[in-house]
């Protein structure tokens, strides 16, 4: 089924394949950071002393808790990048060695002796090393007029984005007997190099004005939320086994 064109209204949402959109209205210029290059790091990483290796990091151990009694979960993960190096590649310059020095800062939450959440803070340092990564400088030079931009000496953009997970806590003693909190962390990071660029794309108009606040919706009665659900199971799924084999439609 296509489009009515005049019941068309231009806006934010999913393209399906019922109908194809309409010609765009315009041709414009717009400016955004484009990503030239982009690689992941993945790395699961447990406490362990000595020097970081892709698998083990000494400051996943806690400093001495006196009263834990049970490790809950982790939360408000981030990532901060503090240095990068970049040593362009014999051959082509464009193409760089990039060494990488961020932080991972976490909350550990968990029970005391006295049944109150207490947190703990960590804080992650780590250097990776990208052998071949496709970074560009800019051939202009850019400079602004506006006192809220952020001028900085790069012309390209190095950008961390991060999904983390704390996989397990466990409790134990350090060497002094003293009760520690150790982290078993994974984590994914894409790696970004963007360049600020000016790109002619096809648009429609300008984005239209946001529709008002819905209405708050009345609260509904939990008796009538009750007799419209289904009747719940007596009791759980079996886990049985076939008594005979399926017949493949071969006679022996």
């Amino acid at each position: 089924m296509s489009i009515n064109y005049k019941k068309f209204v231009p806006r934010p949402g999913l393209v399906n394949k019922q109908g194809r959109l309409p010609d765009p209205s315009e041709l414009v210029c717009v400016e955004v950071p484009k990503v030239f290059d982009q690689c992941l790091i993945k790395r699961c990483l447990v406490y362990a002393e000595g020097p970081d290796t892709l698998t083990t990091d000494e400051e996943l151990r806690s400093d001495p808790i006196a009263n834990i009694k049970r490790y809950i979960s982790s939360r408000d993960f981030r990532v901060r990048l503090l240095s990068i190096d970049k040593i362009p590649l014999r051959g082509d310059p464009n193409f760089k060695k990039l060494v990488l020095n961020y932080v991972i800062s976490f909350y550990a939450d968990y029970i005391d002796d006295n049944g109150a959440t207490q947190s703990e803070f960590y804080e992650i340092n780590r250097t990776d090393i990208i052998g071949r990564f496709y970074c560009p400088d800019s051939i202009a030079q850019i400079s602004s007029s506006s006192e809220d931009d952020i001028m900085c000496d790069e012309s390209n953009i190095i950008k961390l984005e991060m999904v983390a997970e704390a996989l397990n806590g466990e409790i134990t003693e350090d060497e002094a007997g003293n009760l520690v909190l150790d982290i078993t962390l994974g984590y994914f990071i894409v790696v970004k190099c963007q360049l600020i660029v000016q790109l002619l794309i096809p648009a429609y108009d300008y984005c239209p004005t946001p529709r008002e606040a819905c209405e708050e919706e009345p609260e509904e009665d939990p008796c009538e939320r009750f007799e419209r659900a289904p009747v719940p199971k007596f009791y759980p799924d079996q886990n049985l086994e076939p008594l005979f084999q399926e017949c493949d439609g071969t006679e022996v």
